[in-house]
């Protein structure tokens, strides 16, 4: 079953997140304190464990959910397969996926202390369509997969 393992803040874009007990993800905003949130269509970054066991099997050492400025690291769902318009429950929110990937802006912190990111091709971006608070051990829901 598809779960939460960490929540994800940082309070500058670019660097690497620190973990929380809780977070507290706002309709149409993002996560209460969080510098990505906004009103805009990456209010939240996700990212698998999965993806970052890549990276460590690839010899990067010293990774922990956050290296990458996730806000949520899930475990046992494959997020990047997901198409965009795909609903997601997690805990006691409903996100919707608007992007899969992003290029990484130069001088990435996250780049240079890891020397790749894996967020370009395996990060995925929601917006909050249901606030609500999430925890590590939450589960994670696919509510609609919309057709491409």
């Amino acid at each position: 079953m598809a779960k939460v393992i960490a929540i994800n803040i940082s309070d500058k874009k670019g660097i690497i997140k620190t973990s929380i007990k809780e977070g507290i993800f706002i309709e149409e905003y993002g996560l209460k304190g969080d510098a990505h949130a906004g009103k805009w269509h990456r209010q939240v970054s996700l990212l698998a464990k999965e993806s970052i066991d890549k990276m460590i099997e690839m010899g990067v050492t010293g990774l922990v959910p956050g290296k990458f400025a996730e806000n949520i690291t899930t475990e046992d769902i494959v997020l990047y397969r997901l198409p965009v318009g795909t609903k997601l429950k997690i805990g006691d929110t409903v996100q919707e996926i608007t992007q899969i990937g992003k290029e990484c802006h130069k001088g990435c912190a996250i780049k240079q202390q890891v020397g790749k990111c894996i967020m370009p091709t395996e990060g995925v971006f929601t917006r909050v369509l249901k606030g609500g608070i999430i925890k590590p051990g939450d589960t994670i829901e696919i509510m609609k997969i919309k057709n491409r």
